[in-house]
C-alpha cells in the first residue's frame, strides 16, 4: 500500500492515499458489485456477472443466460449448459450496442476471466482494461486480450 501524509498549518497529518490504491478500492468496489448482478443469473452451474465502466460512470451490466425470449433455463435434463447461453460479457456489450453510450476506452468487470468468444468482443467494442475474480477453465481468452494489449487486472474476492 502506498500512502503519502500531508500536514497541514497546524501539522495534523492528513491523510491522502495514492491513485493506485484508489483504483484497487475501486476496481474492487466494481467487481463485488459484478458478482451481486450476477445473482440475477438463472444459470444453475456458474452465475457470472458483468458491469461496463467509462469515466467512473456505469454504461452497462449484463450476466450469464439465454437470449431474450427463450425459457431461463440455461442447463439440458444433463446440466450441461446449452449452447446458446450468452456469456456477462457478450450480454453488456451488445446492451450497451443498444444504448447512446459507448464502450471505447471502457472497463470491463467480470466475476470469470473471459473467453475466447468474449475477448474477441472485447476487442472490436474498443474496451481497454478488463478487471476479473475467477480463473475461466481456458485461459485462450486472457492471451488474445494480452496480444491486443488490453489491460488485464486480477483481483480475488
Amino acid at each position: 500500500m502506498l500512502f503519502l501524509f500531508i500536514f497541514e498549518e497546524n501539522l495534523k497529518p492528513i491523510f491522502m492515499q495514492s491513485n493506485v490504491q484508489k483504483q484497487f478500492l475501486l476496481d474492487t468496489r466494481y467487481l463485488r458489485m459484478a458478482k451481486i448482478w450476477a445473482e440475477n443469473s438463472y444459470c444453475e452451474r456458474k452465475k457470472v456477472g458483468a458491469i461496463l465502466v467509462n469515466g467512473k460512470m456505469i454504461i452497462s451490466d449484463g450476466y450469464n443466460g439465454t437470449p431474450s425470449g427463450f425459457e431461463n433455463k440455461c442447463e439440458d435434463e444433463n446440466n450441461v449448459t446449452k449452447t446458446y447461453v450468452l456469456h456477462a460479457e457478450a450480454n453488456a456489450i451488445t446492451k450497451v450496442a443498444k444504448s447512446n453510450n459507448s464502450s471505447e476506452g471502457a472497463t470491463l468487470y467480470v466475476t470469470a476471466s473471459p473467453c475466447i468468444e468474449c475477448a474477441k468482443l472485447i476487442i472490436q467494442a474498443g474496451i481497454k482494461r478488463v478487471v476479473y475474480s475467477e480463473d475461466y477453465r481456458i485461459a485462450d481468452g486472457l492471451d488474445l486480450l494480452i496480444k491486443a494489449n488490453i489491460e488485464i487486472t486480477h483481483i480475488s474476492l
